[in-house]
């Protein structure tokens, strides 16, 4: 399994991060195996697409709430990367509190 779990919809609470904020936070390394993602579902022309990430954020985002990592945004990303046998990806981590 690439993921440890796959979710639909977040159990944290809106953090109302903005995309700068989010872009403050220094990528660190993170296992696939260890995100549990929020969308069921993804779209195959934006994870072939050779510019997804032209209008965003190079790093997925990760949401850290009681201890589990939650794969908010990058899920196309995060699949790419193990499609060329990675089993890890760089991501921004906000630690979100109750």
């Amino acid at each position: 399994m690439i993921f440890k779990a796959v979710r639909d919809g977040a159990p944290y609470p809106d953090h109302q991060t903005t995309l700068k904020e989010w872009a403050e936070i220094p990528p660190r390394p993170i296992r696939l195996a260890d995100l549990i993602t929020t969308k069921r579902e993804l779209a195959l022309d934006k994870l072939l697409a050779e510019d997804s990430t032209f209008y965003g954020d190079l790093f997925p985002h990760v949401v850290e709430y009681q201890g589990h990592l939650y794969l908010e945004d990058g899920l196309h990303r995060a699949l790419r990367a193990a499609l060329q046998q990675r089993n890890q990806i760089h991501a921004r981590v906000l630690v979100v509190e109750d």
